[in-house]
C-alpha cells in the first residue's frame, strides 16, 4: 500500500500511544517493522521524536501527550528527507531536540536553561554521528539519538527511562549498510 507522508504520521501517532515501555528504542523498533515506515524516510522525523515522548512520559516525565505529539507533528512535517547530506545535521537528532524543547516549552527567544541543554544535546548526538560517518542510515542514527537522549535526560533531569542494548537487524533492507563499523550491527534479522 502506498502512504503519504501525513498517512504516516497519522500512523505512527496512533501505533505510539499503545506502548507502556519506558524504553524509547523498544517501541521504535517496533514501529520500524511495520509497512508504513520505510527503511529510510522523513517519516523518521516524527517517529523518533515521538517514542521519545512516550517513553519520557512512561517513565513519569511531567508532559500533555496528546499536545506534545501534535506539536511535534507540526514541526516535523517542515523538515525534508535527506537533512543529513544535505544540511549536515540529522533529522533524527532534530526531532529528539524538538521533542526536548517541547517538554521545556522552549522557543527561540528563551532565555533559560533549557534553551542551551537542548542544543547541548543535539550537539553530542550529532558528534557522535559524526563519528561514525556515512552513509546514511536513519536506523542507526535513531538509535544514537534516543540512546544519547536517555543518558542526557537522566543526567539531567533525573528522569529514569531505559536502554538496553541495542541489535539492528534491519540491514538486509539497507543497501548503504556500513556493517561492522556501526555500533548496533547485528547479523540478527528483525521478525
Amino acid at each position: 500500500m502506498e502512504y503519504t507522508l501525513t498517512d504516516k504520521y497519522k500512523l505512527i501517532n496512533e501505533e505510539v500511544k499503545k506502548h507502556t515501555s519506558k524504553n524509547p528504542i523498544t517501541i521504535a523498533i517496533s514501529l520500524m517493522k511495520k509497512d508504513f515506515v520505510n527503511v529510510h524516510g522523513p517519516e523518521h522525523h516524527y517517529l523518533d521524536g515521538a517514542c521519545f515522548l512516550v517513553a519520557y512520559a512512561n517513565a513519569g516525565g511531567k508532559i500533555e501527550l496528546d499536545s506534545a505529539l501534535s506539536e511535534l507533528a507540526e514541526r516535523t512535517i517542515k523538515m525534508p528527507g535527506a537533512m543529513c547530506g544535505h544540511w549536515g545535521v540529522c533529522g533524527s537528532t532534530t526531532s529528539v531536540g524538538s521533542a526536548l524543547s517541547i517538554i521545556h516549552e522552549v522557543g527561540p527567544l528563551s532565555a533559560t536553561d533549557y534553551y542551551k541543554d537542548d542544543m547541548q544535546y543535539t550537539s553530542m548526538a550529532i558528534n557522535k554521528m559524526s563519528a561514525i560517518g556515512g552513509p546514511r542510515c536513519c536506523k542507526r542514527n535513531a538509535f544514537l539519538s534516543l540512546s544519547q537522549a536517555v543518558q542526557f535526560v537522566k543526567e539531567k533531569y533525573k528522569i529514569d527511562m531505559e536502554l538496553t542494548d541495542v541489535k539492528c537487524g534491519f540491514y538486509s533492507l539497507n543497501k548503504q549498510c556500513i556493517g561492522i563499523r556501526c555500533p548496533y550491527f547485528s547479523n540478527e534479522k528483525q521478525n
